[in-house]
């Protein structure tokens, strides 16, 4: 069966899920910017559609990869349409990454009974090792939940949830990024700061984080074991250890994903 998706938004993000879905999918781009879309249609060799309101009347998915600000204003392009399509029972599914929007927010928008999916991918999504969250509405069906997650495994890992824990994967996993290029880049400073070229200052630190990173999947061990496993009586890595947590190392991390949690909660 063929399938039509439609984007509404043409960034990054948008751009990056709508290269997997590329691969078994006819896949079509709208945005306020025209240039823009039609740069990432040229790249992906996608549609272009005029409006939203034509993307939403033409996909069997519409994705809304918009900013949470501006999703009150793209719903309400699109509503009529949705309604429309919903009334003759052939409703398209709503795939929203907008932070903080609730699938019933959406719902009470777009219209009662509408399928809608809520998705939070990653940056690491740009080159297909993102980790994507998903829930679904009701109004999902089993076969187009696998048939969208099959589609979004091109761009990372896949993990279904509950919706209530949305704001706190975004939180983590989605602002998760940006706290580790942070740490890389504090980690390659160090290493500078140790008389390593800063070429090779990065390269150890990005091959050291992916590494540890690679452990513990591939391991199924707890970080903390192998943080032990480390660290040696008297040793170097017990040394710079202690000045972490003597700097609450651990507790800012917490209070980061933690503060991202409250503002995704805050978007919606």
């Amino acid at each position: 069966m063929s399938i039509t998706i439609a984007c509404i938004g043409s960034g990054n993000m948008g751009s990056a899920l709508m290269k997997c879905a590329a691969a078994s999918a006819s896949v079509g781009l709208a945005d306020a910017d025209a240039e823009k879309a039609q740069a990432a249609a040229a790249f992906l060799g996608a549609a272009v559609y005029k409006s939203n309101t034509e993307a939403a009347e033409k996909g069997d998915y519409v994705f809304l990869a918009v900013k949470p600000q501006i999703m009150p204003l793209v719903l309400a392009e699109i509503t009529p349409v949705i309604k429309t399509r919903l009334a003759a029972g052939k409703p398209p599914v709503l795939v929203s990454m907008a932070a903080g929007w609730s699938i019933e927010k959406i719902q009470s928008l777009a219209g009662t009974g509408t399928p809608v999916v809520r998705i939070m991918p990653n940056t690491p999504a740009l080159i297909g090792r993102g980790m994507i969250a998903m829930a679904a509405s009701k109004e999902v069906s089993a076969e187009k939940r696998t048939q969208l997650e099959n589609i979004l495994k091109g761009a990372g890992a896949v993990d279904v949830i509950e919706e209530k824990y949305m704001d706190s994967v975004t939180g983590l996993s989605g602002s998760g990024p940006a706290f580790v290029y942070l740490f890389i880049e504090a980690l390659a400073d160090g290493g500078v700061q140790a008389g390593l070229p800063r070429d090779k200052a990065l390269q150890y630190a990005a091959q050291t984080v992916l590494g540890s990173a690679a452990m513990v999947q591939e391991t199924g061990k707890h970080p903390g074991e192998l943080k032990d496993m480390v660290t040696s009586p008297g040793g170097t890595t017990i040394a710079g250890l202690a000045i972490l947590e003597d700097c609450a190392f651990r507790g800012s991390v917490i209070r980061a994903v933690e503060a991202a949690y409250e503002r995704a909660s805050e978007l919606g």
